[in-house]
């Protein structure tokens, strides 16, 4: 395929923000009108640096490192982490957790007893306090386009079937998506450390969020460019 880089008029904030890991959804309407409407273009273009643009039908874009790690991360171990003990929370009110973690919201008051509760389990989070709890986990959902926060409340956004996906994918029944609104007894992961070769979860998409450092996303870029410039020519 021959690229027509004119076309592709939000490719410097597009590669930006999927270089770094976030998901762009409907809620950037620019940068997902721009990927929807040259959605093959780009995927080659991204395809030449050794990256798979990732397209959900559920509707966001994200990025996986061609040979990704099989162990996920800290952050991405913080977020799975975070989705289990919240759909076990919502169950536990009589909360349907699909409808929250699909659109719906969580308020930031609610913060405080969640950590309580699930003291123990955040600790091997490395989160001890409301704070850490914020800015390790809800700041960073919001970072990578899995959540929206105003005024207090987190929203959140399609990307979080990600994390959803994970939940169900590890339940011994596959019908226990289908009730959700009653008692889970999620098995919980348990954090490992960075030098262990032991994985986390075993899924087809191990949810790598690690930033990729050997490039910096302008070299990055214009190498990739320069790829595709002299396969063309």
């Amino acid at each position: 395929m021959q690229l027509d880089l004119s076309e592709l008029s939000q490719l410097a904030p597009i590669f930006r923000e999927l270089f770094k890991g976030y998901h762009v959804s409907r809620r950037d309407p620019e940068l997902y009108a721009q990927l929807s409407n040259f959605q093959d273009q780009y995927r080659t273009l991204f395809k030449a640096l050794g990256f798979e643009l990732v397209c959900d039908t559920r509707g966001f874009y994200y990025f996986v490192p061609d040979l990704a790690a099989a162990a996920v991360n800290k952050t991405a171990q913080r977020l799975a982490l975070f989705t289990f003990i919240l759909v076990e929370h919502l169950a536990d009110q009589g909360r349907d957790p699909i409808a929250v973690l699909d659109g719906g919201s969580l308020g930031r008051d609610e913060l405080p007893s969640l950590l309580e509760k699930y003291r123990d389990l955040f600790i091997q989070a490395e989160v001890q306090t409301v704070e850490e709890l914020e800015e390790k986990i809800m700041r960073r959902m919001t970072q990578l386009g899995f959540a929206g926060e105003e005024n207090g409340v987190y929203r959140f956004l399609p990307p979080m079937h990600r994390f959803l996906d994970v939940c169900l994918s590890v339940q011994q029944d596959r019908d226990l998506a289908a009730s959700l609104h009653s008692v889970l007894p999620l098995p919980a992961p348990v954090l490992i450390d960075d030098d262990s070769d032991e994985k986390l979860l075993e899924t087809d998409d191990p949810l790598d969020l690690a930033e990729f450092e050997e490039d910096s996303e302008e070299d990055a870029l214009a190498r990739a460019i320069a790829e595709e410039q002299e396969l063309d020519a």
